[in-house]
C-alpha cells in the first residue's frame, strides 16, 4: 500500500471509530432513561400504595358522653285561636235592609249588626195572626152554642146526642185556637231573626254581605257572588286566646299543669310573651306522632289577633340519668338504633 492509500484509509477508520462511541453513547442514554423511568414508576406505585393504605384506615372521632342539662328547651310552630268565634248565619229569608257593624268593630252582646227586610215572612205572619182571630171568634160562637144546647138538655127540645156534638165542637175550636196560637208564636220567633245580633262581647272578625243582598233560612247570602253557605259576619272574643300547638309524643309526660311557655311573634322574637297551659287532647296524632296541646294568653291589651302563627318555647325539666350524645353518633341499623364505642385497643 503507498503512502496516498493510507492516508485515505485513516480518516475513515476515524470516522468508524467515532460513529461507534456515538452509537454506545445513545445506548447508555436510552438505558439510563428507561432505568429512570421504572425506578420512577415503581416510587409512584410505592406511593399510591401507601396513600391507599393510609385511606383505608378508618378514622374517628371520639367523644364523651354528657349527662343531660337540667332544663331542655323546645321551640314548636303553633297558632292562636280565638276564645270564642261564633258565624253569623240569617235564620230568615229576605234582603238585607240595613247593616250596622263593619271589621273590627267592638260589639257587646245583643249588638245589632244587620237587619233583614222579609215581606214574605211578613205576610205569613200577618195570615197567621188573621187565623187566629178567626179561630178564636169560631171558639167563643161554639161555647155560646154549647152552653145553650145544654141548657135545653133532659127536654123534649133537643136530643142528648145534640148536646154532646155541640160540646165536642167547642173543644175542637178550642183546639184550633190552640193551633192557631202556636204558629203565631212561630212567626213572632221567627221575625226577631229580622235582625242579627252579637252572641257575646268581642269583635267582628268577618261582614260578608251588603245592602240589597237576597239571603236565605238555609245559612246564608244566596247572592251569586257569596257561597248560600257561607256566614254574613263572624264575632270573635279575643280578651283571651287559645293556642294550640303539636308536642312531640316523646316530651309528653311533660305535658301536664304548670308547664310553662312563651310566645314570640315572627316580627317580635325578643318580645316574649307568657302563656298557661290548659289541656292536651290525651291522644298521639298517628300520622305526625305528636299531641295537640292547648295554651292560653290574656289578651286584654289586644295585641295579639286570631289566626297569628307563632313560636312557642317550652321550657321541660331535664332527666340527669339520661345521657346525651350527638346526633351524629347515632347509627340507624335495622333492628334499632346503634353508637359505635371505643374500647381502648388499636
Amino acid at each position: 500500500m503507498s503512502n496516498h492509500d493510507h492516508a485515505i484509509a485513516a480518516p475513515g477508520r476515524m470516522r468508524a471509530h467515532r460513529g461507534g462511541m456515538l452509537a454506545l453513547i445513545g445506548v447508555v442514554v436510552a438505558g439510563g432513561l428507561a432505568a429512570y423511568g421504572i425506578w420512577q414508576r415503581n416510587d409512584t406505585v410505592t406511593s399510591l400504595k401507601q396513600e391507599a393504605d393510609d385511606a383505608a384506615i378508618p378514622r374517628v372521632q371520639l367523644v364523651s358522653p354528657k349527662p343531660a342539662p337540667p332544663r331542655r328547651t323546645l321551640t314548636l310552630p303553633g297558632n292562636i285561636d280565638a276564645w270564642y268565634e261564633a258565624p253569623i248565619f240569617a235564620q230568615v229569608t229576605g234582603y238585607v235592609a240595613h247593616w250596622f257593624k263593619d271589621y273590627g268593630a267592638q260589639v257587646k252582646a245583643g249588638d245589632i249588626l244587620a237587619t233583614i227586610d222579609t215581606p214574605s215572612l211578613d205576610a205569613q205572619f200577618a195570615a197567621a195572626k188573621a187565623k187566629l182571630t178567626v179561630a178564636q171568634a169560631r171558639y167563643k160562637l161554639a161555647v155560646i152554642t154549647a152552653k145553650r144546647w145544654a141548657a135545653l138538655s133532659g127536654t123534649q127540645a133537643v136530643a142528648q146526642q145534640d148536646v154532646d156534638v155541640k160540646q165536642a165542637d167547642a173543644v175542637e175550636q178550642q183546639a184550633e185556637v190552640s193551633a192557631a196560637e202556636q204558629t203565631v208564636a212561630q212567626y213572632q220567633a221567627m221575625e226577631t231573626f229580622k235582625n242579627l245580633v252579637a252572641p257575646f262581647d268581642g269583635v267582628v272578625t268577618a261582614r260578608r254581605t251588603n245592602v240589597g243582598d237576597y239571603v236565605n233560612a238555609s245559612g246564608g247570602d244566596s247572592t251569586a257572588r257569596t257561597n248560600p253557605s257561607t256566614a254574613l259576619f263572624s264575632v270573635a272574643d279575643i280578651h283571651k286566646l287559645r293556642i294550640f300547638v303539636s308536642v312531640p309524643q316523646n316530651y309528653m309526660d311533660a305535658l301536664k299543669p304548670g308547664l310553662p311557655a312563651t310566645l314570640t311573634l315572627p316580627q317580635k322574637p325578643g318580645d316574649p310573651i307568657p302563656a298557661q297551659f290548659l289541656t292536651t287532647a290525651n291522644a298521639v296524632n298517628a300520622p305526625t306522632r305528636t299531641i295537640v296541646t292547648e295554651f292560653t294568653v290574656d289578651n286584654a291589651n289586644g295585641e295579639l289577633r286570631p289566626g297569628t302563627y307563632v313560636n312557642v318555647h317550652f321550657n321541660f325539666p331535664g332527666d340527669p340519668n339520661i345521657q346525651i350524645l350527638p346526633e351524629q353518633t347515632l347509627l340507624f341499623r335495622a333492628q334499632r338504633v346503634q353508637v359505635a364505642v371505643f374500647d381502648g385497643q388499636n
